[in-house]
């Protein structure tokens, strides 16, 4: 075959945990930083490819392009290289069969979470400094903020775990493929189909909502976002920990429980020592 099988994956699955449990720290800051950048890129070509796309091809179509287009992100973190959060949560794989400790896990995950905060920070500066997020861009980008800090815990919560069960199952599927382009295909349409879905991914969200936070005292935007008082007032810290904590939550019930989990049972008894 020219992909590997899901038992295979399985035990690439265990060999990535211990690989990436034993990353040195600044590998995961550095790389950390790089995933949260390249996530954030995905969100600000999303909002440009949606800030009007709906009134010429519709909602459901605006939701699908802009899908599309957001799927540029996790590309970069797979292809390029990076540490994603979300794409971690399939290490506890590693527990599970033995070969990684639960304290090497919580590590990179608290490590590689933060410096994917940091990555994604620094991308909504770069992109608030330079200009770009202005009219219909920046507009689209505070109506975007403004709905995911206005969430409530449960749907936040529900959104994020079934956002990383298609997040993981993209890395999954790109590590059971042999070549660049067919890890390409196999990012693209389960994060194509999470975004369009309307899903939540907390690191994005982390790009998301401090670019709206950085916009949310132009007043030229917040008219032309039509922003209510009520709106508005969410674009805050507050607003944004009410998103950040439930999405984060469901990310790791989503990608721990629904593939490292489900995989690991399913093939346990086809794993190599």
């Amino acid at each position: 075959m020219s992909f590997k099988s899901p038992a295979e994956v399985t035990n690439s699955a265990c060999s990535v945990a211990v690989a990436k449990c034993s990353l040195k720290f600044y590998q995961m800051l550095l790389l950390g930083i790089l995933a949260g950048a390249y996530i954030g890129i995905g969100g600000f070509l999303y909002t440009v490819v949606t800030q009007d796309l709906s009134k010429y091809a519709g909602i459901g179509l605006s939701k699908l392009l802009g899908g599309a287009s957001f799927t540029v992100g996790l590309m970069l973190v797979v292809i390029a290289g990076g540490e994603l959060f979300t794409g971690n949560c399939l290490i506890p794989i590693g527990i599970m069969k033995g070969c990684v400790t639960p304290g090497a896990v919580a590590k990179n995950w608290i490590f590689v979470y933060f410096s994917n905060l940091i990555g994604s920070i620094l991308l909504a500066y770069l992109i608030f400094y330079s200009g770009l997020a202005s009219e219909l861009v920046g507009a689209n980008a505070l109506k975007i903020a403004s709905n995911k800090m206005a969430l409530a815990f449960g749907p936040a919560l529900f959104r994020g775990i079934l956002c990383n069960w298609l997040v993981v199952l993209a890395v999954w599927m790109s590590m059971a493929a042999e070549d660049v382009a067919s890890k390409i295909f196999s990012i693209f349409f389960p994060i194509m189909a999470f975004v369009a879905s309307g899903f939540e991914h907390s690191i994005a969200n982390m790009y998301f909502m401090t670019i709206g936070i950085l916009l949310r005292h132009n007043e030229a935007l917040i008219a032309q976002a039509g922003l209510t008082d009520q709106a508005l007032n969410v674009l805050s810290l507050k607003g944004f920990m009410n998103n950040i904590i439930p999405v984060t939550l469901g990310n790791i019930v989503g990608g721990v429980l629904f593939v490292a989990v489900f995989y690991y049972l399913a093939y346990k008894d086809k794993l190599s020592d």
